[in-house]
């Protein structure tokens, strides 16, 4: 089924969908779609709706009875019926929900959109569609309806399938819709000068709704209108992008304090991002710190990441970029921002920190992701399943070296390494440095003695390094090759 023209990219999810909704396979079947909020998740399913005659119903929070009524209504406007059904309890909506599928060669995609609402109201629900899909009820064995639900509420709709809960192994199908990679975003946004497109990416992410309603399609249009940008978007207090942050975090029904939960992500946007770093800052106890951290990491706001080369040690890194701007540009200066016409003194004023503490760690993670998504294997000297970074010691130098992207094989052998600097030219010390944290390494693992070297760089490279590169067996990665190749 042919994707609409509506749908920027997501051809995985709009596959995904069309061939769980419109399977022919008999039987009634369940489906699992979520996602943080802005994503597009709504606009796939209405359109899958919209082009297989399925069933669309967004939840609202309301009480048990009212949600009735109103899915009897659209019920009732889908079958053209003038009299909306009686819908007494959940049973019965479930029952005439299946019958949407009946008498179908193919599926009929029925999707109930913010699926939590109505548990809110109604904890029974998912008992109640575990009992309506079991494999010997009759309604749905004769049934060719594809039940999906969909919720932003990530840590509420992980829990659908987990553990004893009742729908754990029922779902035919389990879709998480992220946001758009660094590549894509920048397609999205239109821009083709990469160095924009990287310092876009780092303010407002990968989250398509950032660009359509919340700043009415006002894209950079080159370097010298980025600054301007910013102002007239995130740090305007008029504009809806202003406030995301702050609203982001409080949507996740699990984060009951919101200060406590704001100050564990400031923390680790302020380069605090080990565990007893980020206790330091908030000023609390380690051992109170793992809860917080661990809810943020159900809500998909923040990863963790092992050491490369110490599996005992994690960091953590927040994964949505907003987020990362906000508390590193926008809270410490949220006063005067508030004041008209403040934001391009508070912007001139965070230029510093914006480069230090949101784009050149932004750009470390970009180069991660091309390691792990986009690079051949013959540039990366073998076949890489996991990327991530690592600090080595140097006792003779006594420094620490940390290494940006280290690239593993399924085995945890170490296939590359590379060393990412944004606003400097990438010459031969930066090799040297590079070369002295491979030889450490491969003191006490062998493996690494051949790992592939990979510098990346915003600012381009010495002429001498370009020249020696191809016979050193070198990779040199620019914003060009991190948006364009492989």
């Amino acid at each position: 089924m042919q994707k609409p023209d509506t749908v920027f990219d997501r051809e995985f999810e709009w596959s995904a969908l069309a061939g769980f909704a419109t399977s022919p396979a008999a039987g009634a079947a369940l489906g699992i779609v979520s996602g943080r909020r802005r994503q597009g998740k709504t606009l796939l399913l209405q359109e899958l709706c919209e082009a297989t005659g399925g069933f669309y119903f967004a939840a609202t929070e309301a009480t048990a009875s009212e949600s009735l009524r109103l899915l009897a209504h659209a019920l009732a406007e889908h079958r053209t019926q003038r009299v909306p059904l009686a819908l007494s309890s959940w049973e019965d909506a479930l029952d005439a929900l299946l019958e949407l599928g009946f008498d179908s060669d193919q599926g009929v995609p029925v999707v109930i959109d913010e699926f939590p609402y109505l548990c809110r109201t109604s904890p029974e629900l998912p008992s109640v569609i575990q009992k309506a899909l079991a494999p010997r009820a009759t309604r749905r064995r004769e049934s060719r309806c594809r039940l999906i639900l969909c919720g932003s509420a990530i840590t509420f709709m992980g829990r659908l399938l987990s553990g004893p809960a009742p729908l754990r192994g029922r779902a035919g199908l389990e879709l998480t819709v992220p946001p758009f990679d660094p590549r894509t975003a920048a397609g999205f946004w239109g821009i083709t000068d990469w160095a924009l497109a990287l310092r876009a990416h780092a303010v407002v992410g990968g989250t398509p709704a950032y660009r359509r309603e919340y700043v009415n399609d006002d894209a950079p249009s080159s370097l010298d209108d980025f600054d301007p940008w910013v102002c007239r978007t995130v740090l305007n207090p008029a504009s809806p992008l202003h406030r995301e942050a702050r609203y982001l975090l409080a949507e996740d029904s699990d984060i009951r304090d919101p200060a406590l939960y704001h100050s564990v992500l400031a923390a680790i946007a302020s380069g605090n991002r080990t565990r007893g770093a980020i206790a330091t800052y908030i000023g609390r106890p380690a051992d109170t710190v793992g809860h917080p951290i661990t809810v943020l990491e159900d809500t998909g706001l923040v990863v963790r990441e092992s050491d490369a080369l110490r599996r005992a040690r994690s960091y953590y890194r927040i994964a949505e970029p907003l987020i990362t701007f906000y508390h590193a540009i926008m809270r410490p200066e949220w006063s005067r921002l508030q004041r008209p016409g403040s934001a391009r003194e508070v912007w001139d004023d965070s230029q510093d920190r914006f480069a230090s503490t949101v784009l050149g760690p932004h750009f470390e993670s970009v180069c991660r992701w091309w390691t792990a998504s986009h690079a051949s294997t013959s540039a990366l000297g073998g076949r890489v399943v996991r990327v991530a970074h690592g600090l080595v010691n140097d006792a003779k130098a006594r420094i620490t070296h940390e290494v940006d992207v280290i690239g593993l094989d399924v085995d945890g052998r170490i296939v590359c390494l590379g060393e990412a600097k944004l606003g400097t030219t990438v010459g031969a010390g930066h090799l040297e440095r590079l070369r002295r944290a491979r030889d450490l390494i491969a003191r006490t693992d062998r493996h690494a003695a051949g790992a592939r070297l990979l510098l990346f760089s915003g600012a381009g490279f010495t002429s001498d390094l370009m020249r020696s590169a191809p016979s050193e067996r070198v990779e040199l990665v620019d914003l060009d090759r991190l948006y364009t190749g492989a």
